[in-house]
């Protein structure tokens, strides 16, 4: 349940909030449940705060503090995150869908089965996150990074993923359909039976990547590097791999059928 006193300093502007926590490092406020919807809370300090199931819906929260903050089960629908610190929060079962986190720190975050749909996380740090199963449908993570995060079983279809750091990135059995891809760096990356198809891939870096299993039908390869990929029993059924490098890749049991495949010299 939310703390009162802790709401009332909140409400009262940020010079009184800030002082106030400056005075009292050791409380932890607790804002839980909390109705903050449209509340200007711009560069405040909710650091370790208990934000749980706190409605936070279109609230501006442009370069705040939230790191290591609870807001699992919280609504912040199309809430103004933009440059805000969010590493180590926790956002399980959150509603961020629409929200504005732009160039925000995302890093080592909790996002289990988050609503993530539709955000702009252009340029966002969201390295070493957890995403397993949250839902990215349609989300804009252009230039994001993404190195080394949890997004297995994660919902990218349609997603805007153009020049995104993906290394070392775990994305098995994720559903990347029809996603956009172009360009994006996926060094490592572990594929391993996701749903690929229709997705633009072109100009990808794929070297020594996973994707053993996957379902890559209909999806753009052309001149990507798959150099000593994994793509035994992946399926390019209508794929267009001209002018792929698949130089020491794995091609057992790969379904080729009608695929456009690169010239000889590519991948000998």
């Amino acid at each position: 349940m939310v703390n009162r006193e802790h709401l009332t300093l909140l409400k009262a502007g940020a010079v009184r909030w800030i002082e106030w926590r400056k005075k009292n490092p050791q409380i932890e406020p607790d804002l839980s449940g909390a109705n903050l919807q449209g509340d200007n809370l711009r560069g405040a300090n909710l650091q370790k705060v208990n934000l749980r199931r706190v409605d936070l819906g279109s609230a501006l929260l442009v370069r705040a503090n939230l790191s290591g903050a609870d807001l699992s089960s919280a609504n912040l629908y199309k809430a103004f995150l933009n440059e805000a610190n969010l590493s180590a929060a926790n956002f399980s079962v959150a509603n961020l869908s629409g929200a504005i986190l732009t160039q925000a720190d995302l890093s080592h975050a909790n996002l289990i089965g988050a609503d993530l749909s539709e955000v702009d996380l252009r340029g966002a740090a969201i390295a070493s996150a957890n995403l397993i199963g949250t839902d990215l449908r349609g989300a804009n993570l252009r230039d994001a990074d993404l190195g080394a995060a949890k997004l297995m079983r994660t919902n990218l279809s349609f997603a805007n993923l153009i020049e995104a750091n993906l290394i070392a990135a775990d994305l098995s059995e994720a559903n990347l359909y029809k996603a956009e891809a172009l360009g994006a760096y996926l060094y490592k990356a572990d594929l391993h039976k996701a749903n690929l198809n229709k997705a633009h891939l072109s100009g990808a870096y794929l070297l020594r990547a996973n994707l053993s299993e996957a379902d890559l039908s209909q999806a753009d390869l052309s001149w990507t590097n798959l150099r000593n990929a994994n793509l035994a029993g992946a399926n390019f059924r209508g794929a267009n791999l001209r002018g792929a490098d698949l130089r020491g890749a794995n091609l057992s049991g790969v379904n080729l059928q009608e695929a456009i495949m690169p010239d000889a010299s590519r991948h000998n």
